[in-house]
């Protein structure tokens, strides 16, 4: 597959065209409605959608097959993304109305990281053929983990990018708005906000980790890569207005992710041994992905149905955001990243 130069530049342009409409959209803080945050999805669906069908004129149907194959598999694993965001919302009481400058940010974020990380991974396999192997043996054991540790919730009390941000930056003791800082008395200070920001990339390049190999397992042309992976979470701020209170009704949605990466992971895999079809491979995680959601909706059609978590944490526990923690002898094991499974042990309302 041969992509001229300017091809990558009107990609990236059209990228920061929409942000840039997205960013105006929303430029004065509200509650995004259910209602806004499905036009907008649709938006970035038709978009996603619209270029895959014109790289299926231009490149053929296998380039084509590739591209919504990684674009599907991209989006389904940002649902997961989606529930652990509003964990993380939930835990340090982020009002509503700021909670789109929080993922505006961090999707630009995700852009860069995951450009880095897909040229990093391009030059990986054309230097070294049998890191397919390496990605396709990670994908297989995250799946397993994913299965394993579905049903833990996360402890962002414990962990150490929080831990760290609270001793080392100043903060204010409340939110300002939508700012990230602020100056007072001469000094810089930041926000709440920045802290949630901060954790929210940190999540999101944790899980950088596991899709970018998953979409490797589908193509390695690194246009594809890129492009089903941008497009794919270009729509993330409106599936989370859209999905995040309905985190509860999809609870075998995670273990049909865990399925995915275990496929794709095999699938990888057996690249010498059993070629699989593009359009054999995406039909599979689309089946699984299906049958998930299908459970789901089923098991919890009646109130009672519904998993009980604990009390999600009250704006007054956002206030002490900045109070350094107590030195425990365990704050030595602590996790460097929130979305680590030894961290999913309790919930930040269980302080």
């Amino acid at each position: 597959m041969v992509v001229p130069l300017w091809a990558w530049f009107a990609v990236v342009g059209v990228i920061l065209v929409m942000l840039a409409i997205d960013l105006v959209a929303h430029r004065n803080a509200h509650v995004v409605s259910v209602r806004e945050a499905g036009l907008w999805t649709g938006v970035w669906v038709a978009l996603g959608v619209a270029f895959g069908g014109l790289l299926w004129a231009v490149y053929g149907s296998e380039i084509g097959a590739q591209y919504f194959a990684g674009y599907v598999i991209e989006k389904s694993l940002a649902v997961d993304n989606v529930f652990v965001f509003a964990i993380i919302f939930s835990w340090f009481a982020v009002p509503r109305e700021y909670q789109h400058r929080v993922l505006f940010f961090g999707v630009l974020g995700a852009l860069v990281f995951r450009a880095i990380f897909i040229a990093a991974g391009s030059v990986l396999i054309a230097s070294f053929a049998w890191i397919l192997y390496v990605f396709g043996a990670l994908l297989v054991y995250t799946g397993w983990r994913m299965a394993r540790t579905r049903d833990s919730h996360i402890d962002l009390e414990s962990s150490r990018t929080v831990r760290l941000f609270r001793r080392f930056v100043p903060m204010t003791d409340e939110y300002v708005g939508q700012r990230f800082v602020v100056r007072r008395a001469g000094r810089l200070l930041a926000t709440p906000l920045l802290l949630v920001l901060v954790v929210v990339e940190i999540t999101d390049i944790v899980f950088a980790i596991d899709s970018i190999p998953a979409i490797f397992a589908v193509t390695q042309e690194p246009f594809v890569v890129f492009t089903s992976n941008a497009f794919a979470i270009l729509g993330l701020r409106a599936m989370y207005f859209l999905l995040a209170d309905l985190m509860d009704r999809f609870v075998h949605l995670k273990l049909g992710l865990a399925f995915v990466l275990v496929w794709v992971g095999v699938k990888m895999l057996l690249l010498e041994v059993l070629h699989i079809p593009t359009l054999v491979s995406l039909g599979v995680v689309v089946a699984i992905l299906t049958v998930s959601v299908v459970a789901s909706l089923r098991v919890t059609r009646t109130p009672e149905a519904l998993p009980h978590e604990p009390a999600a944490p009250t704006a007054l526990d956002a206030v002490d955001v900045r109070a350094p923690l107590e030195q425990t002898p365990s704050d030595a094991e602590a996790p460097d990243s929130p979305t680590d499974p030894s961290t999913t042990t309790t919930t930040g309302a269980q302080r």
